[in-house]
């Protein structure tokens, strides 16, 4: 319903579909990189206080995984505001 109703003004204003739809996807991109690498960082921390001798390589895989989610969500950005602005 709100969905709907923002859509409608969005037309209604003249602004494409377009540039809505890029704007609400580069906001669910920064959000689920950062419920994702926060979920990696939760993680790794009972991880660690479970094994705490395994604390390098943990620690290791978890910055690998989150440059890696990071990287995901700065190119989704990208993209989105590519779409926005051009």
């Amino acid at each position: 319903m709100l969905l709907s109703s923002v859509l409608l003004q969005a037309a209604a204003a003249g602004v494409g579909v377009s540039k809505l739809g890029a704007a609400l996807g580069a906001g669910l991109a920064v959000i689920g990189a950062g419920l994702g690498i926060g979920r990696i960082g939760g993680s790794a921390m009972e991880a660690i206080a479970r094994q705490p001798e395994a604390s390098g390589d943990i620690r290791m895989n978890m910055i690998i995984a989150a440059a890696l989610i990071e990287g995901v969500a700065l190119l989704a950005v990208v993209v989105c505001l590519l779409v926005f602005f051009l």
